[in-house]
């Protein structure tokens, strides 16, 4: 639930609290575990220190990457990971101290800050631009080195439990070497991939750590809301890429996740899923990381409609997979929120109710309590839930779908216009949009 302040709280904040400063970051390398700290300021009042852990596994091949190559992956890492902190007060300035940033990596991460931000000063009712909002100040002395290691074909594949990681999975691993990737495993996540047919040894893990400080300050009233993690893991999946030599890393983020949460806006809580910062992020990976590894969505030319189409066909997954953000902690549906009723609705034309009813526990459409949410997501009120969920034409087409009977569904133009529907605005390596193609025509 999300918290609501106003205008007047984010200025008092910016006042009392100066800078925000990333400090520096330290690593050890020990028996093939890579353990990183990160060491941020809020005006020298308040020091945080999140941490994540890669546990050893023979995948990796950290004599592949010297020192100077583990800074540059690991400080970007750190200038993502900052925002979570920064927000908690909002200060004006922002001091970089381990690295040096030129002027064009100063704008590319104050877009990437404002941009992820954007929910998060809609719903706290805060007017900001993207030129005023905060100034970084580099205080390094050197610039990061690019990367140039050779990486062999295999690809990437980060897992979050969902039915989106499962079609890439499932598409992909009988065409070519994949490895699956999960930050801080839980039951869903690990039961995919087991269900893939992947053993956690053969999954790359990273361990991450909030700092319990900001844990405390954001339930004493210090600013909170939501932050771009998707772009935290676009930096997370270069580090591992490396490690594992790997070439290619296969996101699962769909068009969908380009339509705007606001209406006539650019507030979008799934900014960092879609193609303005995909475009971004692989502009800023070739330029200032490396040139050889390629960061793409697999399954950017789909729409949700036929994402679940391809999640229909295995059926292993139904008692597995789990998208609800409220469940999380408990591995569950909670049966409340716009994420479970927005996944009844996209799957409604392709599973039965039973089936449906079965993974959640109960018929979703028949709770009163979640016609406010399906108005949200059927565009009878202006802005969508602030979740990862798919367009309001996807939804009606499939609410429609399910009322018809089933002549009326083969005659379904606007069902069967989505299931054919390819967005050409896409960054598939050509042997991937040839595997995604030739799937697609078996819808």
């Amino acid at each position: 639930m999300a918290t609501y302040y106003d205008q007047n709280k984010y200025n008092l904040l910016r006042e009392e609290y100066e800078f925000f400063r990333f400090q520096r970051y330290n690593y050890t390398l020990e028996n093939d575990t890579l353990s990183v700290k990160f060491y941020f300021s809020l005006d020298d009042k308040f020091f945080f220190t999140p941490s994540f852990e890669i546990p050893s596994n023979e995948m990796y091949d950290w004599n592949n990457l010297d020192d100077s190559y583990l800074d540059t992956l690991i400080f970007n890492i750190g200038m993502v990971e900052l925002v979570s902190y920064w927000k908690l007060a909002c200060p004006k300035k922002v001091y970089i101290a381990p690295h040096r940033l030129d002027e064009k990596q100063i704008l590319w991460w104050k877009k990437l800050y404002f941009n992820g931000l954007g929910e998060f000063f809609y719903l706290n009712g805060i007017k900001e631009n993207v030129n005023d909002f905060m100034e970084i100040i580099p205080e390094g002395e050197f610039s990061c080195e690019k990367i140039n290691i050779e990486l062999k074909e295999k690809t990437l594949v980060p897992i979050g439990g969902g039915k989106d990681s499962v079609v890439t999975v499932e598409l992909l691993k009988n065409k070519m070497p994949i490895i699956p990737m999960i930050i801080n495993p839980r039951g869903a996540t690990k039961e995919c991939v087991e269900t893939a047919g992947f053993s956690l040894e053969q999954t790359a893990i990273v361990k991450r750590n909030l700092d319990s400080t900001m844990l405390r300050m954001n339930n004493e009233g210090f600013l909170n809301g939501h932050t771009p993690f998707s772009a935290l893991l676009a930096f997370y999946t270069i580090l591992i890429g490396f490690a594992t030599n790997s070439k290619y890393i296969a996101l699962s983020n769909e068009s969908s996740a380009n339509e705007p949460t606001v209406p006539d806006t650019e507030v979008n809580h799934q900014y960092s899923k879609s193609i303005a910062f995909e475009n971004d992020f692989r502009s800023y990976v070739d330029e200032y990381i490396s040139s050889e590894i390629q960061y793409f969505s697999f399954l950017r030319p789909l729409n949700e409609v036929q994402i679940a189409r391809f999640f229909s066909r295995n059926k292993d997954y139904y008692k597995v997979f789990k998208s609800c953000n409220v469940g999380s902690k408990t591995d569950s549906w909670c049966g409340k929120c716009p994420k479970c009723l927005f996944t009844w609705i996209i799957m409604s034309p392709f599973i039965s109710q039973e089936e449906l009813t079965d993974i959640f526990g109960k018929n979703l459409l028949e709770d009163n309590d979640l016609i406010p949410i399906l108005k949200q997501l059927n565009g009878d009120v202006d802005v969508k839930p602030f979740e990862c969920v798919g367009t309001v034409e996807e939804v009606n087409a499939c609410l429609e779908y399910c009322q018809m009977s089933k002549d009326e569904r083969q005659k379904s133009m606007s069902m069967n216009d989505l299931l054919s529907q390819y967005d050409e605005t896409n960054n598939l390596p050509e042997h991937f949009e040839s595997i995604l193609k030739d799937n697609i025509s078996n819808l």
